[in-house]
């Protein structure tokens, strides 16, 4: 997950966490529409989960959640077990 500098979160999966972050601080072609013109932008949780498909459950598992709990995992408090 990914934090604005408005205190959104953003959620996605890459197989390259540094590279992608990357392309979203830049904010180029390659970044997400929705973090452009929103940095500086912080990396709060990752996770690395074995393949794609279960890196896209996650992801919406994660994106169902509410504010409070992703609050939570950026600070570590909660386990979410996939």
């Amino acid at each position: 997950m990914v934090r604005t500098k408005h205190g959104q979160l953003y959620t996605g999966i890459t197989q390259d966490i540094v590279r992608r972050f990357m392309e979203h601080q830049e904010g180029g072609k390659k970044s997400a529409k929705y973090l452009r013109g929103k940095g500086p932008l912080k990396l709060v949780f990752q996770m690395k989960i074995g393949s794609r498909s279960s890196a896209l459950k996650a992801e919406s598992i994660l994106k169902k959640l509410p504010k409070q709990k992703k609050e939570d995992l950026t600070k570590g408090l909660n386990v979410i077990e996939f």
